[in-house]
């Protein structure tokens, strides 16, 4: 009896950590996404190689909630400012990295922006 016990308890703990590693997942958004990049052109964006690499959502989010077209609606309402989050924490992060000789993504703007 003990050990239905512990065999049971063991499939506990394995389909509880598969429901947290999936809810996880869930909550990391897009892979991938485009984003508005104005007169120079739309910006692929790799998500969630941004969250692997930086760990932390709040590198970027602290600026901007964690919500699909957050960014064009601040910009319009004037909570965000052109170019500010590509400037100010795109750009900055990358050149950052680059100067320290880390890995990076691109450090100019044609680089990201791809206009049609």
């Amino acid at each position: 009896m003990k050990r239905i016990g512990s065999i049971l308890l063991l499939i506990t703990l394995i389909l509880g950590t598969a429901l947290v590693v999936a809810v996880a997942n869930t909550e990391k958004g897009a892979e991938e996404m485009t984003m508005v990049g104005g007169e120079k052109g739309d910006v692929w964006f790799p998500h969630r190689k941004h969250q692997d690499n930086l760990g932390d959502c709040k590198t970027c989010h602290d600026l901007f909630p964690q919500e699909a077209g957050t960014i064009q609606k601040m910009k319009a309402e004037g909570e965000l400012k052109k170019k500010q989050v590509m400037n100010k924490k795109c750009l900055a992060c990358h050149r950052k990295m680059k100067k320290a000789g880390e890995p990076t993504g691109p450090t100019s703007c044609n680089k990201c922006h791809n206009k049609k």
